[in-house]
């Protein structure tokens, strides 16, 4: 199982769109689950957007704050779930963001319990995708990007794109070190090929998503969704990014040592 954390630059580069299509079209054996957790401390879009409001705010990252003061975070961390299959099948499930930058502040104490939550979800088969916005690698809730097994920046490859995730990977290293697996998604929008930019930005691109803004807001918006979307470009393309994460997550375990799963006290409640 895996712990992969998404993150992006300036604009607005696709992070939650791309995360979203990795999370329906990551591969799951009979009894295992992938979560996407919405963890960007300048607020979550999945409960306006692919949700359509249908929630309001009665799920979401919010409500682990106090949980996470009464130590029962583990527990609380299962209910604040949604399962966004259309079977209700909940093996694919969001955790939904803050929905005001204002309760960020109010999460300091949980990013490190929830860091050691997400690691030891592997207990239960459960992979974990992270979306981290823009800020979410730098400051309190970079040690979600330090416990990852792989960190992914998401960016267009116009200029503006990739000068943003220029300046972003060199701080993600540093902030992150050199054991950190760090690759790229590039949304396919600009003239730059993916050799030009892996040799420039010294990163692999582990992925190159189509710019196909009408069925980016099936997942973006919850706009209606096409005939055979599930077979579409751009799902096709996050299809094929699932198979090179996981073999990346794979080598490197193998390189660094296989780790222990986490505390199962951590994950109490898993079902």
């Amino acid at each position: 199982m895996a712990v992969i954390a998404l993150a992006g630059g300036l604009g607005a580069p696709g992070v939650t769109t791309t995360a979203m299509a990795l999370l329906l079209t990551w591969p799951l054996e009979a009894g295992h689950r992938v979560v996407l957790a919405e963890c960007d401390p300048d607020g979550g879009a999945i409960l306006s957007g692919a949700l359509q409001g249908t929630l309001g705010n009665t799920h979401g990252l919010r409500n682990l704050a106090l949980a996470g003061r009464q130590n029962q975070l583990g527990e609380a961390f299962w209910r604040q779930l949604v399962d966004v299959t259309d079977a209700s099948s909940k093996d694919r499930l969001v955790l939904p963001g803050l929905y005001d930058p204002a309760h960020a502040s109010s999460m300091g104490p949980v990013w490190e319990p929830l860091a050691h939550l997400f690691r030891g979800v592997e207990n239960h088969q459960h992979d974990v995708l992270v979306d981290l916005g823009r800020r979410g690698v730098f400051g309190p809730s970079a040690v979600l990007a330090q416990r990852a097994d792989v960190v992914l920046m998401v960016a267009r490859n116009t200029l503006r794109g990739l000068q943003s995730a220029q300046v972003r990977l060199t701080a993600m290293r540093e902030q992150l070190g050199s054991a950190a697996e760090i690759g790229l998604v590039l949304i396919d929008r600009g003239p730059f090929p993916k050799e030009e930019v892996q040799k420039h930005l010294q990163t692999e691109v582990v992925a190159t998503l189509p710019w196909r803004p009408g069925e980016a807001e099936v997942l973006s918006d919850g706009a209606d969704q096409p005939r055979k979307f599930e077979t579409c470009e751009l799902m096709r393309a996050a299809r094929s990014a699932t198979t090179r994460l996981q073999q990346q997550v794979a080598m490197r375990r193998a390189r660094l040592g296989t780790p222990a799963p986490g505390d199962g006290r951590a994950v109490s409640g898993a079902r």
